[in-house]
């Protein structure tokens, strides 16, 4: 789940991370009101969206004087800010930042992640602050510091010198500096985060630190004991079909092609993307509906695929275990009926109760194409892609 850079400093004053001044507003008149307790211009005007790239693409502005921060709100607040993430549809923005501005010594780039191959959470950091990481990981790698820290013992002290040194922090902020790094890491662990960003971390003039921009990203899985953080949920930042389907834990992801697709298992779901694609169409969703789905879960989510406007025909490709195969046949042959189906649908399926499940279908007199294995399935998802 993703939160609003407002959202993430909110957490970070929590936890005792440096932010500016500033307050979130949702129309011209709150915005006009922060800048009147910030006391002192100039304030920096920030788009609230769940996207990066957003000072690039016209969502961060520098306001000198009150008119400008009129003008300012009225620009962003309502507009479609379109960055190198949002996609070509961009996001619609309902809220802004107001910030006092800060006098810049020095910009770097701070993060902390999981890292599945060694099993450590990773934290990277470089003195090249305010760029796009990924080039700077591709052309100068060097400039990246790297500390894998093993959850089970923590952070230590030796870690945060090897970070205050390969920053080069001066020897009079490595104190500030270390027992920020400390908060952050507890704020990561205590909440389940995925990702925690800053870029940039900044050193001002008066030789302090403060996390001038923030990112946070937490694991879905966890959410169950993330209270406080689901409250920062913000719908509108999402698709319409993936907060029907969080409504029934399942894993969907809307994408911009025409042939829906629904999988049991998250290698499966990829597996048979490709598919979709070598047989010369596009996906229009990743679907897993997981090992354990019921009836009515298959039902939902056959239903929420079908409502993509976008979906000319659809694909099943199950392996029975959990799931049952009469299982799943039994919540399709009830979606299809209860929103009238009119797409082809391939159903490939093999495993637990298979052949319960193919007599399901069959006998549901419905428009269901069955595969017998891959080859099929790609070559009938061809037929539809044509059709």
């Amino acid at each position: 789940m993703n939160i609003h850079e407002y959202q993430a400093k909110e957490l970070f004053k929590k936890y005792r991370i440096p932010i500016p001044d500033g307050g979130v507003a949702f129309n011209v008149d709150s915005a006009v009101s922060i800048a009147e307790e910030l006391h002192d211009f100039p304030v920096i005007v920030k788009a609230q969206v769940h996207a990066g790239g957003r000072g690039k693409a016209g969502g961060v502005k520098l306001a000198n004087n009150m008119s400008e921060v009129k003008r300012l709100a009225k620009e962003m607040l309502g507009m479609t800010l379109v960055t190198n993430q949002t996609g070509p549809k961009g996001k619609l923005v309902n809220k802004i930042l107001i910030e006092s501005g800060v006098s810049i010594d020095k910009e770097l780039y701070f993060s902390i992640l999981p890292d599945r191959t060694t099993a450590r959470l990773v934290i990277m950091a470089s003195r090249a602050g305010g760029m796009d990481i990924e080039e700077v990981a591709a052309t100068t790698p060097e400039r990246i510091v790297k500390v894998y820290i093993d959850p089970l013992s923590g952070i230590q002290g030796y870690q945060l010198r090897q970070l205050a040194y390969g920053l080069q922090m001066p020897s009079s902020l490595i104190r500030q500096f270390s027992s920020m790094v400390r908060n952050l890491y507890e704020l990561f662990v205590m909440h389940d985060c995925s990702l925690l960003e800053i870029n940039p971390l900044i050193i001002t003039t008066e030789e302090q630190i403060l996390a001038i921009d923030a990112k946070i990203n937490f694991d879905d899985n966890a959410l169950f004991r993330q209270k406080e953080i689901l409250e920062y949920r913000d719908f509108d930042e999402e698709d319409p079909l993936e907060v029907e389907a969080s409504k029934y834990q399942l894993n969907y992801i809307k994408m911009d092609g025409n042939i829906g697709n629904m999988v049991n298992g998250a290698g499966l779901a990829m597996a048979t993307m490709d598919i979709i694609k070598q047989a010369g169409a596009e996906p229009a969703n990743f679907l897993d509906v997981g090992g354990g789905a019921n009836t009515e879960q298959v039902e939902n989510a056959f239903r929420i695929m079908l409502s993509d406007q976008n979906v000319k025909g659809i694909l099943i490709n199950i392996f029975g275990g959990i799931l049952r195969c009469d299982v799943l046949a039994t919540g399709v042959v009830q979606a299809s009926k209860k929103v009238g189906l009119t797409l082809p649908v391939v159903v490939r399926m093999e495993g637990t109760n298979v052949d319960a499940g193919r007599k399901i279908l069959d006998e549901s007199g419905l428009n269901l194409m069955t595969a017998t294995d891959l080859t099929d399935a790609a070559q009938k998802v061809a037929h539809m892609a044509q059709a």
